[in-house]
C-alpha cells in the first residue's frame, strides 16, 4: 500500500509503538509518521506508508489543534500529571481570574522548553539530561497560539478543559504550569487529544482496533489517501504525454512549454505534476535560471 492513513493514537502508546502495530496490519515495513506524540497524548498521528514516506521531508510545518485536560494547584517535573510532584498549593483560583490570564497567553509568545522534552542543548536531549537529575539554562522559543479557550472548569477541584490551535512547536504542558504560575497557584497538564494535524481532523482518522478489523476484512486499503492528498495545497499542473514521459525520467520541464504563467514562477514555487490522464507524478519545483520546472521528488508508479 502506498499512501497516507490517519491513526487515532491510543494512550500509552509511543508514535514508534503504533508505528510497529501498523507494520503488522498492513503487511509491510515501510511505514513513517509525520511528527510524535507523547505516549500520555492520544488523538491524531497521520501515517506515511510505502512510497508515501518520501514526502516526510518535503511536508509543511503546519498548525495543530488540542484538547488538554489540566488542574491547578500542582507542580511536576515534567510539567504533566505523570511527574514527580515538586510543589503544591491551596490557592483559590476563580473562572473569571482563569478567564482574565488566558489573553497573555494568545498570539506571538515565548515559551520555555520543558526540560522532560526533545530539545537538543549542546548535541544532548534534555530529556536524557532531565532523567539524570540536571537541569540546565534553555532559551525560550518563539511559537504562536491562535487560539485559546477554557471549555469548562471546576472551582472546586480547580480543574478543567482548554483548547488550543497553535504553531509547530508549542508545548501544550508548559502552557498549562505557564498559567498556574501565573495565577499563583501551579499547574499541571492532565490529559492531551491532538485534535487536527498536518490538515487531517479526527473524523478522518481510525482507531489501531478498527485498522485491524479492516485489515482482516480486506477493506483497510480503503481508508488508505493516495499521496497526493499531502499535497493538495499546491497548485495542480498537468502535462503532455511527451513532458510526463520526460518528468518520470527526472528531466525537467521548460516553464515555458507548460500552463505555468510568468506570475507563478515565483524562485522555488512547487507544483503537482500530473499526466494527461489526472495521474499524479510528482512535485516540480519553479528553477527560474534554467527557465524549468524541475523534479523534487517522483512518486509515479513503476518509478
Amino acid at each position: 500500500m502506498d499512501g497516507v492513513i490517519i491513526l487515532d493514537k491510543p494512550q500509552d502508546f509511543t508514535s514508534f509503538d503504533v508505528v510497529a502495530v501498523m507494520r503488522r496490519i498492513c503487511g509491510q515495513k515501510k511505514i513513517g509518521h509525520t511528527g510524535t506524540l507523547d505516549p500520555m497524548a492520544t488523538g491524531v498521528l497521520p501515517l506515511l506508508l510505502g512510497k508515501a514516506t518520501r514526502a516526510a521531508p518535503l511536508l509543511e510545518d503546519t498548525d495543530k489543534e488540542y484538547e488538554a485536560g489540566f488542574r491547578l494547584g500542582c507542580s511536576t517535573d515534567t510539567q504533566d500529571s505523570t511527574g514527580k510532584v515538586l510543589a503544591e498549593s491551596d490557592v483559590p483560583v476563580t473562572r473569571e481570574q482563569l478567564e482574565a490570564v488566558l489573553p497573555a497567553f494568545r498570539g506571538e509568545i515565548l515559551q520555555l522548553p520543558p526540560m522532560y522534552s526533545a530539545v537538543q542543548v549542546n548535541g544532548q536531549r534534555l530529556y536524557t539530561l532531565a532523567r539524570q537529575g540536571i537541569e540546565v539554562e534553555r532559551q525560550a522559543r518563539p511559537v504562536t497560539i491562535y487560539r485559546l479557550e477554557l471549555n469548562d472548569y471546576n472551582e472546586q477541584t480547580r480543574s478543567g478543559r482548554l483548547t488550543v490551535c497553535c504553531s509547530k512547536g508549542t508545548y501544550i504542558r508548559t502552557i498549562c504550569a505557564d498559567l498556574g504560575e501565573r495565577l499563583g497557584a501551579y499547574g499541571v497538564m492532565t490529559s492531551l487529544r491532538r485534535t487536527a494535524a498536518a490538515g487531517f481532523r479526527l473524523s478522518d482518522a481510525v482507531t489501531l482496533e478498527q485498522a485491524r478489523a479492516l485489515s482482516e476484512q480486506g477493506e483497510l486499503e480503503r481508508h488508505v489517501l493516495p499521496v497526493e492528498y499531502l499535497f493538495r495545497s499546491r497548485p495542480a499542473l498537468k502535462v503532455s504525454p511527451a513532458q510526463a514521459q520526460r518528468f518520470r525520467n527526472g528531466g525537467g520541464l521548460s516553464l515555458d512549454r507548460t500552463s505555468i504563467t510568468p506570475g507563478e514562477r515565483k524562485e522555488g514555487a512547487v507544483f503537482r505534476v500530473l499526466s494527461p490522464k489526472g495521474e499524479f507524478l510528482g512535485l516540480g519545483a519553479v528553477n527560474g535560471e534554467k527557465g524549468e520546472l524541475t523534479v523534487l521528488r517522483l512518486f509515479c508508479t513503476g518509478e
